[in-house]
């Protein structure tokens, strides 16, 4: 759904080559997934482009959100639920930690009042934190890792697990990944930074729990051109784009 930083790609007023480019693959929406299981439709994260992605992807049904962490271009764009309540008569269900629900609270306190204005978006949140739950009969994997000194999560469904904002995981956390087919882990650029991987350290990663594919996501302009890098990256590893579809994962 969105493959981008939190400032998208392009940037507002950059005018480096990735920034200008023409290829779609190069256009990266905010950091976000959908998950389509059986009868089933999850989103991982709701940020500021949520309302295009949805009619980007012509979704029309949603039944619920896992968020990753609490920043903005991970939640911002709650409000955007009121379509499916509207159209599937119901709560908008979403999966949150505690930090999560704080900054929910706070920053939609309209739509948790008592007596909330008509037409306001209708959210019901379930606390997670990392232990293992269902949503109907889906099993989902949460996995804990840090984003700086800010805790994340990411979930592993079935043989497929996403990863956003991550830096540092604990030795147990990775135990969780044994076995996964397809991995979606966070890349910047090629330079270091405090709260995310580069693309260094991301390979890395990727070498350690040792998948079958993996496709790296929250990728700056400052990464490069698709048509550039991507030929560049060891063999079952590709620059994750806005729009790409991966099958047959659980």
């Amino acid at each position: 759904m969105g493959t981008g930083t939190s400032q998208g790609v392009p940037i507002i007023g950059c005018d480096c080559d990735v920034c200008y480019s023409t290829d779609p693959k190069d256009q990266r929406l905010r950091a976000a997934a959908l998950l389509e299981i059986g009868a089933q439709t999850l989103a991982i994260d709701c940020g500021p482009d949520f309302r295009q992605q949805m009619l980007r992807a012509k979704v029309n049904q949603l039944d619920a959100i896992l968020f990753t962490h609490e920043h903005n271009d991970h939640i911002i764009g709650l409000d955007d639920v009121r379509p499916f309540n509207f159209r599937q008569k119901t709560d908008m269900v979403v999966y949150a930690t505690p930090a999560v629900e704080d900054a929910l609270l706070k920053r939609f306190d309209y739509i948790f009042e008592s007596n909330p204005y008509p037409g306001a978006p209708r959210v019901r949140i379930v606390l997670i934190d990392a232990s293992p739950f269902h949503i109907g009969d889906t099993p989902i994997q949460p996995i804990s890792f840090l984003h700086g000194n800010v805790p994340v999560l990411g979930f592993r469904i079935g043989n497929i697990t996403y990863i956003t904002d991550m830096k540092t995981m604990s030795d147990e956390e990775k135990r969780k990944l044994e076995g996964t087919d397809t991995l979606i882990v966070n890349a910047l650029h090629h330079k270091a930074h405090h709260s995310h991987l580069n693309l260094e350290e991301a390979l890395a990663f990727i070498e350690e729990i040792g998948p079958r594919r993996a496709y790296l996501t929250h990728v700056s302009h400052q990464m490069g051109l698709y048509k550039e890098m991507n030929p560049k990256l060891p063999a079952g590893v590709g620059l994750a784009y806005d729009g790409l579809i991966v099958q047959g994962l659980l």
